[in-house]
């Protein structure tokens, strides 16, 4: 995970909006030629169509869900999100998601609204993976 989060933080520097993007990377791990193809869904303040969110949920085999460590209406939303996938994905299997959490904007401190803190409890809570970083960096 922590090789998807660097290369998701070097390809995704700067905000545009309310844009999808569909992404795809070969990497290789362990001697494994993998292809990675990432779907990157802005969070729109809009009310979204359910199906079309969980459309979105079961072409995904894991999740890394990105909040801004300034801007706690980001954060507070994450909950809901991972309910809704845990929801979608493990209803049909019994094999757990991956799902990161993946607090951005490391570099922006002295804006800081949401502790390092807060987000390793919510991530615990969640049984999700965390890290936080700067894609600016």
């Amino acid at each position: 995970a922590a090789l998807t989060v660097r290369f998701l933080t070097r390809r995704f520097i700067g905000e545009y909006g309310d844009m999808e993007f569909i992404y795809s990377h070969n990497l290789t791990v362990d001697g494994r030629e993998i292809l990675l193809h990432i779907w990157d869904v802005p969070n729109s303040q809009q009310a979204e169509d359910g199906s079309s969110e969980e459309k979105r949920i079961q072409w995904a085999d894991s999740f890394v869900l990105v909040y801004s460590i300034c801007d706690r209406a980001s954060f507070n939303i994450l909950p809901l999100k991972v309910q809704f996938i845990k929801a979608a994905k493990e209803g049909q299997s019994q094999e757990k998601v991956p799902i990161v959490i993946v607090g951005n904007k490391r570099d922006l401190h002295h804006q800081r609204v949401v502790s390092s803190e807060e987000g390793r409890l919510l991530a615990l809570s969640l049984d999700c993976g965390f890290y936080e970083v700067s894609a600016a960096e």
